[in-house]
Formats: C-alpha cells, sequence, structure tokens
C-alpha cells in the first residue's frame, strides 16, 4: 500500500480562468496527481466531483482545478502568485507534499513551501484548507510521524484550515488494496467519492 503520487506524467486540468465577482466563490486547488485525475476518466475526479456537489447545494462557485500530476511543493510555490492574480480566489486548497516525500526532499523545506504558500494565498485574501498526507510505515516511524505533523503544524502557524488526511477510510483501510489502481498508488475512481467527503467538511465552513 502506497499513499503517495506518482512522478509520472504531467497533466493539467485548468478551468478557464475567471475573476472573481462580488459575492461569488472562486475555489483554486492547488494539488498533485490526486487532484489531477491521474489515470481516471476526466470529470470523475474528486474536484469534479466538488462542482456537483456544491451545484447540488446551489452555492454559486467557480472551481479552478490547477493540480498537475507529480508536483511538488516547490513547483506549486512557483506557480502560486501567478495562479492568485489570474484566478483571484476566494477559497484555496493545497493538496502538495507526498510527491516531496517520494523523492527525499528535507521536510524542513517541504514545511517552509507550504507556509509560504499559505500565507501568500491569505494574503491575496482567499481562505486556505491545507490538505494533509501520510507516508506508509516503511518510511520509518519517526518520519512518518513529522511528516503527518506537519501538516499541522503549517496549518496552526498560518490559522489555515486542515483536513488531516486526504485518504483516510481509503489508504487506512483494512481492504485497503481494493480502493488503488494497478499500480497501488493512484486511488481508483470509485475511492474519490470518500475523498471529497474528507475535504467536504472543511471547506464547506469556510464558504459562507
Amino acid at each position: 500500500m502506497s499513499l503517495l503520487t506518482a512522478l509520472a506524467g504531467s497533466s493539467l486540468l485548468c478551468a478557464s480562468a475567471v475573476a472573481a465577482a462580488p459575492g461569488r466563490v472562486v475555489i483554486l486547488v492547488v494539488g498533485d496527481s490526486l487532484s489531477a485525475e491521474y489515470g481516471l476518466r476526466r470529470g470523475s475526479g474528486w474536484v469534479a466531483l466538488l462542482e456537483q456537489r456544491l451545484a447540488g447545494e446551489k452555492i454559486a462557485a467557480t472551481v479552478v482545478n490547477a493540480s498537475i500530476s507529480g508536483d511538488t511543493t516547490s513547483g506549486g510555490r512557483s506557480r502560486l502568485d501567478a495562479l492568485l492574480s489570474q484566478h483571484r480566489p476566494t477559497h484555496v486548497v493545497i493538496e502538495l507534499g507526498a510527491n516531496d516525500a517520494l523523492r527525499g526532499l528535507p521536510l524542513q523545506m517541504t514545511q517552509d513551501n507550504l507556509t509560504h504558500m499559505t500565507l501568500a494565498a491569505q494574503r491575496a485574501g482567499a481562505r486556505v484548507l491545507l490538505v494533509g498526507m501520510q507516508v506508509p510505515p516503511n518510511y520509518g516511524q519517526d518520519y512518518a510521524s513529522r511528516f503527518a505533523q506537519m501538516f499541522n503544524v503549517v496549518a496552526k502557524g498560518s490559522k489555515a484550515s486542515l483536513v488531516p488526511f486526504f485518504l483516510q477510510g481509503i489508504a487506512d483501510s483494512a481492504n485497503s488494496p481494493q480502493w488503488f489502481q494497478a499500480d497501488r498508488i493512484h486511488p481508483k475512481e470509485e475511492a474519490h467519492p470518500l475523498m471529497l467527503n474528507n475535504v467536504w467538511p472543511e471547506l464547506r465552513k469556510l464558504i459562507k
């Protein structure tokens, strides 16, 4: 069982640039392959399901998916300013960090990048939701604990909202293999409604 996103491929699923009108919600998702529909039918990932959920609850919102498979926190950081300027989001969902662990990048660098992104989005007037991840036990208990805690540290320090574990109920379930594609890294289409359910309660609180 793996909780990390793959480096293979690079895809961008992005909505058209939309300037935030008064009273309208614009949600910018900056993530990796877990949010970029890697290996899935277009329109079947959790971000697309989020659009449907918003419409079903009659929340006028635009969702911009700026996620790229294989992206790291450094990549997200380098792209964020332009995305904020282009889309002027009211809310930013940051789903990055797993590829940093996969590449063995220093935890402090990952934490610094997530902090920078969170504060930059807040300065631009957006409410931020940080989506946490975990790494498998073979990374060592100490590293796994520090990696998971890192998201809490960033969220607490910046007063951002937090989803502690994006794949809760999927990667940590007794029958976890059934939720993953053949690579045992990327969740199947059937897992994405659960991923949305993990994100939605915290995101809904931010949408007034």
